[in-house]
């Protein structure tokens, strides 16, 4: 198989809410916009994309129409500090994991979207030993 695209679909009842989320906080645009779907895109590349789907829509299968539950987006970025000052000190988003630094290499917080969507904001660290050699060859 080619893959020729690949993002995550979240399931909401949240439709507005999440969209003005995701643009506002983490600068997705708008690509396409319906009262039950929105698919959003960052303007820099690569480009990453994410899509919002009302959970109640006809084209999510009757038994799977249900509000996400249990899914984390990690938004990878070069200042982690600076991201946690701006969305939790200036923008007031509430920390569903205070700002650490990990042992497995990384330092990162979580907030939540309102659509129950984990949000881990992350900049890489450098790996304990223990972790290091877990790794695999780049």
């Amino acid at each position: 198989m080619t893959l020729t695209s690949f993002y995550p679909v979240v399931c909401t009842d949240r439709i507005a809410e999440s969209h003005d989320f995701y643009r506002r906080f983490f600068g997705f645009e708008t690509t396409f916009e319906a009262d039950w779907y929105v698919s959003l895109r960052r303007p820099e590349p690569p480009h990453y994309e994410l899509a919002l789907v009302d959970r109640d829509h006809p084209t999510v299968p009757e038994k799977h129409r249900s509000a996400v539950r249990g899914l984390i987006l990690n938004f990878e970025v070069a200042d982690v500090d600076a991201e946690h000052d701006r969305l939790v000190r200036e923008a007031g988003l509430p920390v569903e994991l205070t700002l650490r630094t990990e042992e497995f290499g990384q330092r990162h917080f979580i907030v939540a979207a309102p659509d129950g969507v984990l949000i881990d904001v992350i900049t890489p660290t450098e790996p304990s030993a223990v972790y290091a050699e877990r790794y695999a060859a780049p």
